[in-house]
């Protein structure tokens, strides 16, 4: 099939692939599985993802479903470390979560010649503002597997790691991103990247660089917003929100002739999916909302290029100042990204996050005294 073409109906049958299959074969548009746990990434690639993302957030999902196996690995590793700390042996961990993710992957990025089949893994959250950390982070990681991708913020640090990785020939993907001005800013990072890799006699050609677009983040801080300010809007207009702008950044990658691929991710219901599916774009699915999707009867065919309703569009626009930041390419001054409302939460539950796990590596190799452990856990 074409790129035009669709199914009359969604949902996988005996005789019809899963609507992600679908997609997979028949339209530009690559699926990852927003997860690195095994049983999840086994199951996306099987209905034809072909990459995965990890953070601070879905590595301590991965101890909590596998606690046994890590409290092991943690204990070992504090065990042979001469001097070990809770930051080092979370780093440890996560990178061996990562790792072990990139080896599923590792027959897709083969059978592709590396176009598909990476894992992201990102930096530590704490460095936002610290762009050498970042990049020195950035080369450890992708040291560790030929397919992992590193993911980055778009902060005003962030930009600068962006830039000089890509020049150093680390695939990046631009995370805690929400706006337009965001995406052409690490569009630009990266042409400026590439084009200093190329003139120090590089071949450029097989980079992949990413840039998220947390469309389900940006839904969530609009909401905030309009309940902050007492700005009240039609029923379902926020939900657009994401998807009118990852719409905009995608014309203006195409206008530009960019060569990053943009990524949307943070589900909160289906529009990123029914919206957006057909552009050559990446998507990247929470396990959860990949069954919801391969069960659903939504048709699969290109809405990329639809446009948002004008009446949405205009009243966002109208409503809520924070959309209209988001949406204008000039709405934010590079220097301006990071203090935007929702990567100021985002960076916040990432850090958080990125804490919350070496409690749980605390927990692991020196659990709480009083409180009973299962005989099998201690």
């Amino acid at each position: 099939m074409s790129a035009q073409s669709s199914w009359p109906g969604g949902a996988g049958g005996p005789n019809r692939p899963s609507p992600m299959l679908q997609v997979a074969t028949t339209l530009p548009t690559e699926l990852w599985n927003d997860s690195c746990a095994v049983d999840e990434l086994e199951y996306a690639i099987a209905n034809g993802a072909t990459g995965a993302t990890s953070n601070p957030s879905l590595v301590l999902e991965v101890l909590r479903k596998e606690p046994e196996a890590w409290r092991e690995r943690a204990r070992e590793l504090f065990a042979t470390d001469p001097a070990p700390t809770e930051a080092d042996v979370s780093w440890r961990i996560a990178e061996e979560i990562a790792v072990r993710g990139a080896k599923l992957l590792r027959p897709v990025f083969e059978r592709t010649g590396g176009t598909a089949g990476r894992l992201s893994i990102q930096v530590n959250p704490v460095l936002h503002r610290d762009a050498p950390a970042m990049v020195e982070q950035a080369v450890r990681f992708s040291g560790l597997a030929p397919n992992l991708q590193v993911k980055l913020p778009v902060t005003s640090a962030g930009l600068v790691a962006i830039e000089e990785a890509t020049a150093q020939g680390i695939n990046i993907n631009a995370t805690v991103n929400f706006t337009v001005a965001g995406a052409l800013a690490v569009a630009e990072a990266v042409e400026r990247g590439l084009d200093r890799r190329r003139r120090e006699g590089h071949d450029t050609t097989g980079m992949r660089p990413a840039c998220t677009l947390m469309a389900g983040r940006l839904e969530d801080w609009m909401k905030a917003v309009c309940e902050r300010d007492g700005i009240l809007v039609s029923p379902g207009c926020a939900e657009w929100a994401g998807v009118a702008v990852f719409k905009r950044a995608y014309a203006l990658y195409r206008e530009r002739g960019y060569r990053t691929r943009l990524l949307g991710g943070a589900f909160r219901n289906h529009l990123p999916w029914s919206q957006l599916i057909g552009g050559d774009i990446i998507l990247t699915i929470p396990p959860a909302w990949q069954r919801l999707l391969n069960a659903s009867t939504l048709e699969v065919r290109s809405r990329i290029d639809e446009p948002v309703a004008e009446t949405i569009l205009s009243e966002l626009l109208d409503r809520i100042p924070d959309f209209r930041r988001a949406y204008e390419p000039d709405g934010l001054s590079a220097d301006d990204l990071e203090g935007y409302g929702a990567a100021v939460r985002t960076l916040r539950q990432f850090i958080t996050a990125y804490h919350d796990l070496q409690a749980q590596v605390r927990d692991f190799v020196l659990p709480d005294p009083g409180k009973r452990v299962p005989k099998e856990k201690q």
